[in-house]
């Protein structure tokens, strides 16, 4: 008799890289996306940010653009705390 559930071997090893590179994904799965995501949204806030700095400079509608800036200036701060959170378990 034979057993059907063994799984044939590999007749060459894994490249070391590729096997830790996939090692590393399976623990942490879309890091990468995670890291783009926290980019772009950080870009976005740096863009409305200053938009609303421009508005507060001219003085137009001062009651509005400042808690927007704000706002703005707090979506930029969590994006990097949470990028700088991602990259130091990169390397841990």
């Amino acid at each position: 008799m034979t057993d059907s559930n063994k799984r044939p071997r590999r007749k060459e090893p894994m490249d070391a890289e590729l096997y830790a590179r996939l090692k590393a994904e399976a623990k942490a799965p879309y890091r990468g996306l995670r890291k783009f995501v926290y980019v772009g949204f950080g870009a976005s806030g740096f863009i409305g940010a200053t938009i609303f700095l421009s508005q507060l400079a001219a003085g137009r509608e001062v009651a509005s653009a400042l808690p927007n800036f704000a706002l703005q200036l707090g979506v930029v701060a969590l994006m990097v705390w949470l990028f700088r959170l991602e990259s130091r378990q990169d390397r841990a």
